[in-house]
Formats: C-alpha cells, sequence, structure tokens
C-alpha cells in the first residue's frame, strides 16, 4: 500500500490539532506542508519563496500560542501560505487567487486567523502594538501578540515608527524579524546591512534569561530596576561585543540570530520568550525558498514564478516573442535611452527594480539607477532633493503602493513644482492580487493637488512619447499611469516625439455621442466601436491627460453632442469622469455624461478580464452602454 505523502498534515484542520502532535512529530509536518505548497503553486501561481522560508516559524508559532486568541501579525502576505493551510483552508488552498477562492494575502474577511489587512509591507508592528496595547486596556491580559515581519519590510519607515513606539508603551509584544535578506529583489540599504552583521551568541542569552527569571523570583527586578539593569545589560554587551544593538538601545529585548528552519528549536525558543514581559525581538535567519532548490539558488525569479514542473523545476513560460511587449519593458528600456541622452536623467524605485525593470538601468549604468528599499516616501522625497539640485529622477512606483507617498508627492515634489518623473506602474486592476494592489485611487487623489501633469499613454509609443515629454525642460512634477501586462504593439520602437501638455487626440469622428477614453483601456473601447459599426456614429477621442484637460476637445464635444461616455481605468469617483463633468458644468454645457471605472467598494481578486466583466468595464460592456 502506497504512504500517504500528507500522513500528518491530514490530521490537522485546525492549530488545536497541530498541538496534539509531540514535538518530535513536527519536522514531518514541515516537510509535508512544505511539499503541499510546492505541489499546489506549482500549478496555480502565486508568491512562492517567501512562504517556503517560513514553513518552520509558522508550524512553530502555531504549535506555541493560542490562535486565534493569540494574536499572529503578518507582515507582507507573500509569507502566510503555510499558515493559510493550517487554519482551515488546507481543502480549499488550490482555489487561492482565483475568482471567488480564498485570497491571495491573509484578510480578517477571510478567517478569525488573519488578524489585520496584509498587503503592503511594513505595517505588522504597528499594528500588533496596537492589538497589544488593546488586550491590556480590555482585561485580556494572557493574550499574547506577534508581529512577523519580513522580506525586506524592516527598511520601511512605519516599522521604524511602530519600534520606537514600542519601546516606550508599556506592552508585550514579540516582534519576530524573518531575516532572508530579500525583498522581492536583495534587500538593500543600512539596515540589511546592520542585520547582516548583527550578531548575538546564544549562550549568553541563556544566562541572561535564567539570570533574569532568579532576580524577579527573589522580588529584586521591579520594573523601574529593570529598565536600569537592562541599560547597563546593554552597554555591556555592547562593549565585550564591540557592536551597538540598534532594538536593545530602545530598550526592545533583542534574542539572535537564530536559525529559523528548526522547527523544534523554534518551539523552544518561542516557550521561553513567550513569558517574558516587556517588548521583545527574535531575530531568525532564513531561507527564501527554503527545501526546493530551484527557488533557493534564485529566489527573485521564484518569488511568484508561474506555474512550473514541481519534480524538475522547470518553469512553464509561453513564448512571448510573438507578443506586444509588457509595458513596464517598455518604460525600461525607454528610461535607457532618455538616459544615455540625458546625463541628467536618474531612475529610483523602491525594492521593485525587477518588477518595474528599473534593474535595465541597472545593468546599463548602474551608478544612475538608486534602489531605496522599501521606502515609497523616501523614494519620492528622495527623488524631490535630487531634482532640486539639477536632476530628472523617473521614480518608478507601484500605483497602489504609491499611495504611502502622498503627502511626499505634494509636499516635497509638487509644492517647490520639481521636475520628477512619477511612474506608476500597474494601475487599474492588477488581477489576481486583489483589492491591496489595485491601482484604483491614484487619478482622484493626484488630480486635485497643484502643479501636477498627470497622463496615461494609450500604448507603447505613447508610453514613450510621455517620457521624452517629461523630461524636458519646464515641464515640471509629471505623473505617467500606466498597467500590468502587455500593450498592443509588436513594433513598439519609435523615435520620441514631444507631447503637448493638456494636448488629446481624437482617433474617430461620429454624430451620434462621443466616447472619451485615458490609457490603455482606449484600446478596449476603440474595438467595441469597431464592432458596434453602423449600429450608431460614435466618436472616440483619447484624452492622454487628466490634468490639465484638453479644453478644446471638451470644447467641441460640449457644442456637438448631447451624450457623451467617459471610460477609465481606475475609480470612477473623483476620477476622469468626474473631472469631465465638473469642466462642461464650469463652462455652462448641458451634456448628459456617463461614467465607466471602477465602482465604489473594493474590487476583490480574479483575472484582469474576469474583473472586468464584474464591474462592466469589458468590451462588451462598452459596446451595450454605447447601444443603450
Amino acid at each position: 500500500m502506497e504512504k500517504n505523502p500528507f500522513e500528518l498534515l491530514d490530521s490537522i484542520q485546525y492549530p488545536q490539532d497541530l498541538r496534539k502532535l509531540s514535538e518530535e512529530q513536527l519536522p514531518q509536518v514541515c516537510e509535508e506542508l512544505r511539499r503541499l505548497i510546492i505541489n499546489e503553486v506549482s500549478v496555480n501561481p502565486g508568491h512562492f519563496a517567501s512562504s517556503l522560508g517560513v514553513v518552520e516559524l509558522t508550524v512553530a508559532l502555531h504549535y506555541v500560542f493560542d490562535t486565534p486568541e493569540d494574536r499572529i501579525v503578518w507582515d507582507v502576505g507573500h509569507q502566510a501560505y503555510g499558515h493559510k493551510i493550517l487554519t482551515g483552508r488546507k481543502e480549499v488552498f488550490h482555489t487561492n487567487r482565483k475568482l471567488g477562492g480564498i485570497r491571495p494575502f491573509p484578510s480578517p474577511k477571510e478567517s478569525e486567523y488573519d488578524t489585520f489587512t496584509c498587503g503592503h509591507a511594513s505595517n505588522a508592528i504597528s499594528a500588533a502594538l496596537g492589538m497589544a496595547v488593546a488586550a491590556k486596556k480590555t482585561g485580556c491580559d494572557n493574550r499574547h501578540v506577534v508581529a512577523v515581519i519580513g522580506d525586506g519590510a524592516m527598511s520601511g519607515g512605519l516599522a521604524f515608527e511602530g519600534l520606537n513606539n514600542a519601546s516606550s508603551s508599556p506592552n508585550d509584544l514579540l516582534i519576530i524579524l524573518n531575516d532572508n535578506d530579500m525583498s522581492i529583489d536583495r534587500a538593500v540599504g543600512g539596515m540589511e546591512q546592520y542585520l547582516l552583521n548583527l550578531d548575538t551568541n546564544e549562550t549568553y542569552n541563556k544566562i541572561r534569561f535564567k539570570a533574569a527569571q532568579w532576580l524577579h523570583s527573589k522580588g529584586y527586578l521591579n520594573e523601574e530596576r529593570k529598565k536600569g539593569i537592562l541599560r547597563l545589560n546593554n552597554a555591556i554587551k555592547s562593549v565585550l561585543s564591540r557592536q551597538q544593538n540598534i532594538f536593545e538601545g530602545m530598550n526592545i529585548r533583542y534574542f539572535g540570530p537564530f536559525e529559523g528552519h528548526d522547527v523544534k528549536e523554534n518551539v523552544r525558543m518561542l516557550k521561553q520568550i513567550k513569558k517574558m514581559k516587556g517588548p521583545k525581538l527574535l531575530h531568525l535567519h532564513t531561507r527564501k525558498g527554503k527545501g526546493y532548490k530551484p527557488a533557493e539558488e534564485s529566489a527573485t525569479v521564484w518569488h511568484a514564478p508561474g506555474k512550473f514542473d514541481p519534480e524538475t523545476g522547470e518553469r512553464i513560460v509561453q513564448d512571448s516573442s510573438q507578443e506586444p511587449p509588457r509595458f513596464q519593458d517598455v518604460f525600461g528600456e525607454t528610461l535607457v535611452e532618455l538616459a544615455r541622452a540625458n546625463d541628467k536623467v536618474v531612475g529610483v524605485t523602491p525594492a521593485m527594480p525587477s518588477g518595474c525593470s528599473m534593474n535595465v538601468l541597472m545593468k546599463a549604468m548602474p551608478e544612475r539607477a538608486f534602489d531605496v528599499g522599501i521606502a515609497e516616501g523616501h523614494a519620492v522625497t528622495f527623488s524631490g532633493g535630487m531634482a532640486k539640485d539639477g536632476l530628472i529622477p523617473f521614480c518608478n512606483i507601484y500605483s497602489s503602493f504609491a499611495q504611502r507617498a502622498y503627502d511626499n508627492v505634494i509636499h516635497d515634489v509638487a509644492l517647490l513644482n520639481l521636475p520628477v518623473v512619477l511612474c506608476l506602474d500597474r494601475a487599474g486592476l492588477v488581477g489576481e492580487d486583489g483589492p491591496t494592489h489595485h491601482g484604483a485611487f491614484d487619478i482622484p487623489s493626484l488630480r486635485t493637488v497643484p502643479n501636477l501633469t498627470i497622463a496615461s499613454p494609450m500604448d507603447e509609443h505613447e508610453l514613450r512619447h510621455l517620457m521624452y515629454t517629461a523630461q524636458l525642460p519646464e515641464k515640471g512634477s509629471f505623473v505617467i499611469r500606466y498597467p500590468r501586462g502587455r500593450g498592443v504593439l509588436l513594433d513598439w520602437k519609435c523615435e520620441m516625439k514631444e507631447i503637448e501638455i493638456g494636448k488629446g487626440r481624437k482617433l474617430k469622428d461620429g454624430e451620434d455621442i462621443a466616447v472619451l477614453s485615458l490609457g490603455p483601456i482606449g484600446n478596449d473601447v476603440a474595438q467595441a466601436i469597431q464592432e458596434i459599426g453602423g449600429a450608431k456614429s460614435v466618436a472616440h477621442y483619447d484624452l492622454r491627460f487628466v490634468k490639465p484637460l484638453d479644453a478644446g476637445i471638451l470644447e467641441e464635444v460640449g457644442k456637438k453632442f448631447k451624450r457623451v461616455i467617459v471610460v477609465e481605468d481606475g475609480a470612477r469617483d473623483g476620477g476622469v469622469g468626474s473631472a469631465v463633468m465638473e469642466w462642461l458644468n464650469d463652462h455652462n454645457y448641458t451634456t448628459q455624461v456617463v461614467r465607466m471605472g471602477l465602482p465604489d467598494n473594493f474590487v476583490e481578486h480574479g483575472t484582469v478580464d474576469e474583473l472586468r466583466r464584474i464591474v462592466g468595464l469589458d468590451i462588451e460592456s462598452i459596446k451595450q452602454r454605447i447601444l443603450a
């Protein structure tokens, strides 16, 4: 009889089942859990290497802590597949990231074991600290709260703000630093280098823990004495080890770094630390992709590898040589061309060089490209500083992540109208990553900011023209938004030319109705109009710019048409359609405007085509709206 490859895992539906096992059985649980993740993600693509790297930690956490009463707050949901499988979702894990299936990242809307919103990086310490304080205030004194932060998220400014507050607020928070020296690409910056070099003797930690227990039992270790002893201890240790410990300098007790792939040792440490009062940090070294050799050897590629053969490690990649390029690749190649022609052009990315194709410039001109780590606000202000003194930074941030830099855009770029080119990749619906990653809100949030020029290219040629225009003198602060995925042109390379700011273009004349579109969704509008044929005479305008709007086009539309449709791949409320309505109203036109965009709710996950059908932005929906 063939042995069941998931003998122990099949007996685990929830963490209470895991806790019935002996510690000696936990390595086998880890092996089975890792095998299940490999098998499932090979046919249903998702975030792969990060979850493999925390298998032992995940098992240990749910073994030691009484979840969901105890809170585990995950930072960056890339790590949480094992957590999902152990918390009641094993049987439906094959639906992960699929329309109607389980969500791509932890969400309290899905499970009580998912304690907080998880999609963007660096928020776990702040959220977990809030929960730890709430536990004390609401009489849940026995509740333990753990923040798991990793994948480069410690470089984010919010993580430092959380640490700073944790050091001064009464709490028993445990922070686990899952240190794999990676975000999506290799982690960068001073904090990552510091963590790489940080070393504390494990025997020393054991001695200190036993001494603390003895002092406490004798009544010598009250709160005030503990703080003084801790400061003295930190000073002595710094002298002996010849290194400063930033965490203990903030009165956060530090343990580590330890090997994170020994599940029994993880359990032992967590049981010890669980009993301690005050804020603590456990530093674990893990390996992204652990247990799957191809992922260990190339963690960036295997962050989200798509489909692959689990036996051979061969990725199943479709031949794209006869397809149009991805917008991000056009950006990367065009940026190199502009940098070669203009020595003031530089590139900035917050930890997404391969995702946004900034790596093309990094390879061609490494001294002209800057990866600042997971720090979107800093990326914008850093770009502003360079622009203030003569450079022209192309700062590339995913639209969803740029929300974190809103104040920086206003205060540190737009206020002085500095020549920063903010390139918002992944604008609009992004698909399977779901509501934390859809680029829905950039237009409503940015179009009211003075000095910003906001544009979106309909195709690859337009992207190149806009990038060329943005780096010309006197263009000021410039925003270019474009989607995830491929464009429409096989012959995408063209001679770049300047586009007049605020100047759109008429793509087709018509008599019955006018359709105005912004960005690549204009290609779907053109297809819908073509399929309608002679049923209606439809004019089509590509606005190109939402700020400033093309007054000439709007005057023509206002005078000629009683009915106008505005189509955009972004939030409908406050978006391009709203801007058009405001302009027409302000100029006394009574044109009826129908706005087609994303609804006033968070759109869940699924393929882009599926989601467009659901929200009414697919070609058929556009056709029906025109005909209606």
